[in-house]
């Protein structure tokens, strides 16, 4: 037998948990919130599992090095280079963290998956969006999101909440006008499909943009419980600089 049929290299089929992902530009508060949703899922008796891309894996972090680099010294690459790198740490999560958490039950909350190579590689950098759908659907073996969540910010914004020491190779290395036809992506990848994607106004406050996605997983069957959890706090609303997704 091959090593792929060994991996289960076969479709994946979908488990009874439920996928959540969150997406959106530089800046737009991506790992917080899906922190205060992983809270707010235990809070409401839920098993949840965290994760973010790239990286998730031993080998995902790896690819992550690689792809977030912004020193100097660090290897040029193109945006191919990008999306087959993106799609190859997917490959691993997919079959390592995602569909066995799928398979358990639990719901399976990333920050960034699939979406964010079509908005980066393919809106910001101009490859072929269909090519990079096949390659998708190949990294992920068709196991897509039952609800997306896009924080939407203006790109002034989302950069300015990031300083220079926490800049990586995305934000460094791109013009505004890469990150606007970035976020130009994310809104067009919404509107094609309203079925899956849930837009929120991520320029709100933390305590607020938390609430309204509490409501919209609520939705999902078997998740109204995470609606009616309250408010969960930290310590006070994080500075702006704190709002923050390293890709």
């Amino acid at each position: 037998m091959s090593p792929d049929l060994q991996r289960g290299y076969a479709p994946a089929h979908r488990a009874p948990g439920w996928f959540v992902t969150f997406e959106g530009p530089e800046g737009s508060g991506k790992t917080i919130q899906s922190e205060r949703l992983r809270d707010a899922a235990a809070a409401a008796g839920i098993a949840s599992l965290l994760t973010r891309e790239p990286g998730g894996t031993p080998v995902g972090d790896e690819i992550r090095r690689i792809l977030m680099d912004a020193s100097n010294d660090s290897v040029p690459l193109g945006p191919r280079t990008d999306a087959f790198l993106f799609n190859a740490a997917r490959a691993q999560h997919v079959d390592d963290v995602i569909v066995p958490g799928l398979a358990r039950g639990e719901l399976v909350i990333c920050a960034r998956y699939a979406d964010s190579t079509i908005a980066y590689q393919g809106y910001g950098s101009g490859l072929p969006i269909e090519a990079l759908r096949e390659l998708e659907r190949l990294a992920t073996q068709a196991v897509r999101p039952d609800l997306t969540i896009l924080l939407d910010v203006p790109v002034e914004v989302g950069l300015a909440r990031k300083g220079s020491d926490e800049q990586q190779r995305f934000e460094a290395g791109f013009d505004v006008a890469y990150h606007q036809r970035v976020r130009e992506g994310f809104r067009a990848m919404a509107a094609d499909e309203p079925e899956r994607f849930v837009m929120v106004d991520a320029t709100a406050g933390v305590s607020e943009v938390a609430a309204q996605i509490r409501r919209v997983v609520g939705r999902l069957p078997g998740l109204a419980a995470i609606a009616l959890v309250p408010a969960i706090d930290g310590p006070g609303e994080p500075e702006a600089a704190q709002l923050r997704m390293s890709r």
